[in-house]
């Protein structure tokens, strides 16, 4: 029961100062110095995130929190393989907006270490929003889940626009309110154009990916609440999708080309958990049987994906 786990003040200081040493590691240590992210480095970096999350999950927390168990493990790994999952539309999202922009590649890990540093805070503030309200008003949860039904069957039956990323409300509003510079100044978010200090076009592309997670987070979280209301297991394990979002973008944004099925994966998944949530009074489903239809929904939608792209070569 979520009112056994002993969860303080310090778990939640300890874990985010150990992330904040992690980030800071990343920028100053590993990445100190502009440069193209191989594949073969981001494939690294992915393992390595992933490999820190089941440790969290397996070891470190029950280790911590005296009355851990292995229900709150099982949660959690559901909830990290949800958020990460949910994550993999966003990637193609942000490779759109690179292109769109022309982004140098040796620049591309800077946006998006800040911009998932900006995703951690607006995350923290959206779960710690969404866990008191749901405690309050417990008809939430469903409210919550016929949201995520709405927005699965959305994502199957509207055709996909191409937008362009100079209309987005926010890049609009900052061209509005903050001179922009044409060009980009190195790795540079504010440079002097004119005489007077601008914007650069790499500011512009960090508003962009910042305004691209907050609208993705917006299905994630809610997707969460169906597993776990535990505020702790709920940022931790978005945490560590987040975190996780960089390398797997470096990752997956070559082979865009291979999951073309990813989306009506993924909606089905939205669709899935938003029914969980809605039947949550009749229908019981337990969380590993959920962790299971997540993991082979999304395997099935990728492994459909390749074998179409291979039949069309062949």
């Amino acid at each position: 029961m979520l009112g056994l786990i002993q969860i303080t003040s310090w778990h939640w200081a300890g874990f985010i100062l150990c992330i904040l040493i992690f980030l800071a590691l990343d920028l100053g240590v590993f990445h100190r110095k502009a440069h193209v992210v191989s594949f073969k480095e981001a494939l690294a970096w992915t393992g390595l995130w992933v490999t820190l999350a089941m440790l969290f999950g397996l070891v470190i927390a029950p280790a911590l929190v005296h009355d851990w168990q292995l229900k709150q493990t099982v949660e959690f790994i559901t909830g990290y393989v949800i958020e990460l999952s949910l994550s993999m539309d966003n990637v193609f999202v942000i490779a759109i907006i690179f292109a769109h922009f022309d982004v140098p590649d040796r620049y591309q890990h800077r946006v998006l270490f800040w911009g998932i540093l900006g995703a951690l805070v607006m995350r923290g503030l959206m779960i710690w929003l969404g866990v008191e309200l749901i405690h309050r008003f417990e008809w939430l949860l469903i409210a919550l889940g016929a949201f995520l039904v709405f927005s699965g069957l959305r994502m199957v039956f509207t055709r996909e626009k191409e937008s362009d990323p100079e209309k987005n409300i926010a890049v609009r509003l900052t061209r509005k309110f903050f001179p922009v510079s044409t060009e980009f100044d190195g790795q540079k978010f504010l440079t002097i154009h004119k005489g007077r200090s601008a914007l650069t076009p790499l500011a512009l592309v960090l508003v962009l990916v910042e305004t691209t997670d907050l609208i993705f987070a917006l299905d994630s979280i809610p997707a969460i609440f169906a597993i776990t209301k535990d505020a702790f297991i709920v940022f931790t394990s978005n945490v560590f999708a987040i975190l996780g979002l960089r390398s797997l973008y470096f990752v997956l944004a070559g082979a865009i080309q291979y999951f073309r099925y990813l989306k009506i994966g993924l909606s089905i998944v939205l669709v899935f958990i938003g029914l969980k949530m809605v039947l949550v009074d009749y229908v019981h489903i337990p969380t590993p049987l959920s962790l299971g239809v997540v993991v082979l929904i999304i395997a099935g939608s990728i492994l459909l994906s390749v074998k179409a792209t291979h039949r069309e070569k062949a």
